[in-house]
């Protein structure tokens, strides 16, 4: 993936939308990662799948509940926010 700095993004913008076409652009200020520039398609593409993964996380979660594994709704929302929160880190 290609870094570059945020004032040559700002002023290169043009040139940095037509390579996000092809690969991932990665943006930093400062020396630290802020952003990263992608295709329309890939940013849908990755929409996906992460909707399809939460609602496999939501099932499992319903899953654990109809299987009688947890009996509180609040203790499914416990769990399935740790789950998400582990998987992100």
């Amino acid at each position: 993936m290609e870094i570059c700095n945020a004032s040559d993004a700002k002023r290169e913008f043009g040139e940095i939308l037509l390579k996000a076409q092809k690969e991932p652009i990665g943006i930093n200020k400062n020396g630290k990662p802020v952003a990263v520039m992608v295709s329309a398609s890939e940013y849908e593409e990755l929409q996906f799948l992460k909707e399809q993964w939460l609602k496999s996380e939501l099932q499992k979660g319903f899953d654990d509940l109809h299987a009688g594994r947890i009996k509180e709704g609040q203790e499914v929302m416990d769990r399935q926010r740790k789950r998400i929160t582990n998987a992100a880190l």
